[in-house]
């Protein structure tokens, strides 16, 4: 049973008060008789990626809330828990602070910052250090699917993290664990892989786990969607096989058109 989720990233946008008005509109838009279960047996989650200095108010307004049905993450942090790493954030405090998440590879870290496979590979194993929840993003530019290596990249984005037994035996004994793929040319520019294509991708992604894990492990892991996700095309998208949730940019930043989603 794996379960149906929907991420929220909000990138670098909001500020703490910013984030306090989002959740008093977004809860009241919540259906009153809950999210439900996912297709697959499991539950239905919410997650908002949050800038690291909105982390402190969006959990007050979690704990303020009557309904805290929504789990918060960070966009990212460094792999080691302390030291002399100025202007980087910590799994560790994070996960002190409240955090249950850890967005760990998204497309903008890869090539805004220079990210590399290695890169995140430690950064998942710092996440599970931290007892947060990797969502590992994986996927590829235009020109990588224009040259037909869609799958090659996954593939390597996948194996360079799996590759570590740390981090394997973590998943394989039954920590949380959660992929993201995000087709590059797909992310804020309003092109959206076909709802064929993306379970295409999702289905070999599925298909590499299980070699990587075995079949039980495999089954276990959620595969989001990231690309520029709305109302309009959430639905048909879902209904697609091996497809588990969203990872949702633009959409999520109005509690209007993020609650639309559900």
């Amino acid at each position: 049973m794996r379960n149906f989720i929907y991420a929220a990233n909000w990138k670098l946008n909001k500020t703490p008060k910013d984030a306090e008005l989002f959740f008093q509109g977004f809860l009241g838009q919540l259906p009153k008789s809950g999210l439900g279960a996912s297709a697959s047996g499991g539950k239905k989650q919410i997650v908002f990626f949050v800038p690291a200095l909105t982390l402190s108010a969006s959990m007050e307004a979690k704990r303020r809330s009557a309904d805290s049905t929504f789990e918060l993450g960070l966009q990212n942090a460094f792999w080691e828990a302390k030291g002399a790493f100025t202007g980087e954030n910590s799994s560790t405090v994070a996960k002190q602070m409240g955090a249950d998440w850890l967005l760990v590879g998204h497309s903008e870290r890869r090539s805004l910052f220079g990210e590399t496979d290695a890169d995140t590979a430690k950064k998942v194993a710092a996440a599970f250090q931290a007892a947060l929840t990797p969502m590992l993003c994986v996927g590829e530019s235009l020109a990588e699917r224009e040259s037909g290596k869609t799958i090659e990249v996954v593939r390597r984005q996948l194996h360079v993290v799996l590759r570590d037994e740390a981090i394997k035996a973590k998943i394989i004994s039954g920590n949380a664990f959660v992929i993201a793929y995000e087709p590059v040319w797909a992310i804020g520019t309003g092109k959206v892989a076909t709802p064929e294509q993306a379970s295409e991708v999702h289905q070999a992604i599925r298909g590499i786990l299980t070699s990587e894990l075995g079949e039980k492990s495999a089954q276990a892991i959620s595969i989001l969607y990231g690309g520029s996700v709305k109302a309009d095309n959430a639905k048909a998208i879902a209904a697609m096989p091996d497809i588990d949730g969203f990872l949702v940019g633009g959409a999520s930043l109005e509690p209007s058109s993020f609650a639309a989603l559900f």
